[in-house]
C-alpha cells in the first residue's frame, strides 16, 4: 500500500492523525492477508494457529481486519499474527519490498519503507538519536561474534599444526593460530568493556556462551588488567 504524502495546506492537523492510524492498520492488514495467501492459509487456519500460540484471534476478527472493518489492532495481536504467519512483527508494520513508502508518524511526509523500518528498529543513525544501552548491546553482539570466530579459527589452526605433514606447514599453522589467539584476546577485552558499560548504566549484560566464560572478571575484581 502506497502511503500518501502529507501537505499541511490540504487538511486540518486534527484530521490527519486518525487517517495516519488508519493507514498503519491498513498496511498491517494488507500484509497479513498477503502473507496468509502466500502460505496458503485460510482465515480459519490462521485463527487456529493463533489459538495454538496461546492468544486466540477468531476467524471473523481476522476477516474484519483484512477487510478494513476492524476498528483497532492491538499490538499483542500483531505479535501473535506475525508468529502465526512465520514472519517478524516488523515485517507486518513495514513490509519492505511490498510497500514502497511509509509514513512513520502523523504530520510527516512518507519515506522509503526501508528507512521507516530502520527508524523503528533503531538501526538508523540519521535522526540524531542514539540510545547508550542499545549502542552497548550492539557492541556486545559485534565483539562476541568476533571473539567466537577467532576462537574457532584458533582451534582449527591448532589442529592443522598438530596434523601437519611437514615442518613448513606446521610453522605456518602455528603462526596463524597465534594470530587468531591475539584477535580473540582483543575481542574479549572489548567485549568485557561493553559488558561493563551495560552494568554501569543499570542494565544486565547478555548471557555468555561457555567458550567466553573467562570474559567476566572474577567476583569483586573489576580491574581491566585482570587476566582473561
Amino acid at each position: 500500500m502506497t502511503q500518501r504524502r502529507f501537505d499541511p495546506r490540504d487538511r486540518d492537523d486534527e484530521d490527519d492523525v486518525p487517517e495516519w492510524v488508519d493507514q498503519v492498520m491498513a498496511t498491517v492488514a494488507a500484509e497479513v492477508r498477503r502473507r496468509r495467501k502466500e502460505l496458503r492459509m485460510s482465515a480459519q487456519d490462521l485463527a487456529d494457529r493463533c489459538e495454538e500460540i496461546g492468544h486466540p484471534i477468531p476467524r471473523n476478527v481476522i476477516a474484519n481486519m483484512e477487510s478494513g472493518r476492524r476498528a483497532s489492532l492491538p499490538l499483542v495481536d500483531v505479535l501473535v499474527l506475525a508468529e502465526a504467519l512465520r514472519t517478524y512483527p516488523i515485517c507486518l508494520l513495514y513490509p519492505v519490498g511490498y510497500v514502497d513508502r511509509a509514513q512513520r508518524l502523523p504530520l510527516q511526509h512518507s519515506e522509503p519503507t526501508w528507512d521507516a523500518m530502520r527508524w523503528f528498529t533503531g538501526d538508523s543513525e540519521d535522526f540524531g538519536k542514539e540510545d547508550d544501552m542499545l549502542r552497548s548491546f550492539r557492541a556486545h553482539i559485534h565483539y562476541q561474534r568476533a571473539a567466537l570466530a577467532a576462537l574457532k579459527g584458533e582451534k582449527h589452526e591448532r589442529w592443522k599444526a598438530e596434523t601437519a605433514p611437514n615442518q613448513a606447514e606446521r610453522e605456518e599453522a602455528v603462526r596463524a593460530q597465534a594470530d587468531y589467539a591475539e584477535r580473540a584476546l582483543e575481542a574479549k577485552y572489548r567485549l568485557r568493556s561493553a559488558r561493563a558499560f551495560i552494568s554501569e548504566d543499570g542494565g544486565t549484560p547478555p548471557y555468555l556462551p561457555p567458550e567466553l566464560a573467562d570474559v567476566d572478571p572474577p567476583d569483586g575484581d573489576t580491574t581491566e588488567e585482570n587476566d582473561l
